[in-house]
C-alpha cells in the first residue's frame, strides 16, 4: 500500500521522535532528553483522524561538516526530503527562533516539496513568545502543538488534509500466509541483528546499492530499529519480490550496557525481533562466533522467529575454510534444539552472497508458515511411534493417541495422549526433530504442547 510520506524535520532536541511516537499512536522512537538521539530515518505508519500517512523521523539538523557523523546525519535527512510529499518543519516555541532554524528555512523554501510549520511544545503561556517569531520564516501562520500532551493534533489535521486527502489509498486485505501465493506476494519481514561494529547498516546499503543507512567506523551509530521497503529481484527467475529490511542497534552483554540510550537501543532491537518473520545474525569474519551471538541467536529462536546466520567481512577472513567449519560445528553444539541452521558467507563490501542470502531467507519463511495436512501428519506419527515407541517408566504405559498441527509462524503441534506428564524430555525430543527433519520445518523452531486429562497445558 503506497501511502503518502510525511517527513519531520527540524534541528535536534524540538521535539521531532515524539511527534512521530503520538502520529504512530505508539512508542516506535527512541525519546530522550539529550539531543541526537535519532540517527537515521525512521519510517511508521500514522493515523490522524481519518488520514493514512507514512511519517518520516529525521536526524536533527546540524550544521556540520559532511564527513563527520552529524554531516552523514544531515545528508540522511536531505535525501529523505527528495520522497517526500509534505515536510513538517518543528521548532521549539518555548526556545523562539534560533540561527540554525533559519537555515533550515532556507533550505527547505529551495525544496519543492510543501512545508508546514509546526511549533512545538506551546502548551501554556510559555511558547507565545515562540509562536508570533515563527511567523518571520515565511511559511505562514504555524501550527501551536504538544507532541508530548496530543494537543493541537486537530489543528495539524487541517493543515495536512489540503496535501494528503487527494493521496489517500484504500486499505488492502489482510494477507492469508497459508495461502502459498499470497504468502509470495507479502512482503518478506527481514530483521539483520548482532553485535555492534558487525556491518548491519552497510549490509543493507549493500543490497540498496545506495547508502540509505548511516554507517561509519564509528561503534553503535544505529540506534532505532530502521524499516527500509524494497524490492529484491531474483537472480534466477527475474521476479521482482517485496522485501521490509530491519536494521537493529548492535547488542552487547548485558553486563557491558551502562548507557541508558544504548539499553533503550537493544530492548528496540528486541522489539524488531518480535515484528520481523526471519531473523539474520550477522557474525565479524574477523572475530568468529562469540558467546554474546550464541545468546543472540538463542533469543530469536526462543521468540519463535526462523534463524540465518551470516558471516560478514568474508573478503577479509583468514583461514576461511577452517572458519567456517568451526563456526558450523559451534552452532550445532551450542543451538542443539534446531541443529544445521543455513550458514552463508556473505561480504557487504563486495556484495558475495547477498542474493543467496534473500533466497535463503524467503525459503525459510515458507517453512517457517507451513501447514502440515492432518492426514500425512498422522501417518508421520504412526510411523515414528512404530519406529520408536514411548517408554513405560515403571511399568506403566504412556498412550499416545494423535497429534495435530495447532498454529503456524512459528509451527506448533499439540500431541493428545494418557499420562503425557510422564513422557520424558527426549521422547518429546525424538518427536520434535523427526517433525523438523521429515515434514519440511528444517532449521525452524518447533513448539509441541502436551495435552492429556490430568494436565491439558504442559509445553516442551
Amino acid at each position: 500500500m503506497n501511502l503518502p510520506q510525511v517527513i519531520i524535520i527540524g534541528r535536534p532536541n524540538v521535539g521531532k521522535s515524539t511527534l512521530f511516537n503520538r502520529l504512530v499512536g505508539k512508542r516506535l522512537a527512541l525519546v530522550d532528553d539529550q539531543p541526537g538521539v535519532t540517527r537515521d530515518r525512521r519510517f511508521g505508519e500514522a493515523h490522524l483522524l481519518g488520514l493514512d500517512f507514512t511519517i518520516v523521523d529525521t536526524a536533527g539538523w546540524e550544521d556540520e561538516d559532511a564527513a563527520s557523523l552529524p554531516g552523514r546525519m544531515r545528508q540522511q535527512t536531505e535525501a529523505a526530503l527528495q520522497g517526500a510529499d509534505v515536510a513538517l518543519f518543528v521548532i521549539d516555541a518555548r526556545a523562539g527562533l534560533t540561527p540554525l532554524d533559519e537555515e533550515i528555512a532556507r533550505h527547505l523554501r529551495q525544496s519543492d516539496v510543501p512545508v508546514i510549520l509546526v511549533a512545538n511544545k506551546a502548551e501554556g503561556r510559555a511558547g507565545d513568545g515562540g509562536l508570533y517569531e515563527a511567523f518571520a520564516l515565511g511559511f505562514g501562520e504555524p501550527v501551536a502543538l504538544s507532541a508530548e500532551h496530543g494537543q493541537g493534533m486537530a489543528d495539524l489535521f487541517e493543515a495536512l488534509l489540503p496535501h494528503l486527502e487527494p493521496l489517500q489509498v484504500e486499505a488492502e486485505d489482510e494477507i492469508d500466509y497459508e495461502d502459498e501465493e499470497a504468502l509470495n506476494k507479502a512482503p518478506l519481514k527481514l530483521a539483520i541483528v548482532g553485535r555492534p561494529n558487525a556491518g548491519k547498516s552497510t549490509l543493507i546499503n549493500a543490497m540498496l546499492h545506495e547508502d540509505r543507512l548511516l554507517t561509519g567506523p564509528e561503534a553503535g551509530i544505529t540506534r532505532d530499529s530502521i524499516a527500509v521497503d524494497w524490492q529484491w529481484t531474483d537472480p534466477d527467475s527475474g521476479e521482482e519480490r517485496p522485501v521490509r529490511l530491519i536494521d537493529t542497534a548492535g547488542m552487547r552483554k548485558k553486563a557491558q550496557i551502562t548507557d541508558k540510550l544504548e539499553k533503550l537501543a537493544v530492548a528496540d532491537a528486541r522489539h524488531a525481533i518480535d515484528f520481523a518473520e526471519v531473523v539474520v545474525l550477522l557474525l565479524d569474519a574477523t572475530r568468529g562466533l562469540e558467546h554474546q551471538d550464541l545468546k543472540i541467536a538463542s533469543m530469536v529462536l526462543e521468540e519463535g522467529r526462523a534463524l540465518i546466520v551470516a558471516i560478514n567481512k568474508w573478503d577479509v577472513a583468514e583461514d576461511a575454510s577452517a572458519l567456517f567449519n568451526g563456526i558450523r560445528a559451534a552452532l550445532d553444539e551450542g543451538l542443539a534444539q534446531v541443529k544445521g541452521l543455513p550458514l552463508l558467507a556473505v561480504s557487504a563490501r563486495t556484495g558475495k552472497g547477498l542474493d543467496q542470502l534473500i533466497k535463503s531467507a524467503f525459503d525459510i519463511r515458507a517453512s517457517w508458515s507451513k501447514r502440515v495436512p492432518t492426514g500425512l501428519l498422522n501417518r508421520w506419527f504412526d510411523e515414528a511411534l512404530a519406529k520408536n515407541p514411548p517408554p513405560a517408566p515403571g511399568g506403566k504405559r504412556i498412550k499416545l493417541r494423535y497429534i495435530t498441527q495447532a498454529k503456524t509462524r512459528p509451527p506448533g503441534f499439540v500431541l493428545f495422549g494418557t499420562r503425557l506428564d510422564d513422557l520424558p524430555t527426549s521422547y518429546q525430543r525424538y518427536l520434535v526433530n523427526g517433525i523438523r527433519r521429515d515434514l519440511g520445518f528444517d532449521s525452524v523452531p518447533v513448539r509441541l504442547t502436551l495435552r492429556s486429562a490430568k494436565n491439558p497445558y504442559k509445553t516442551d
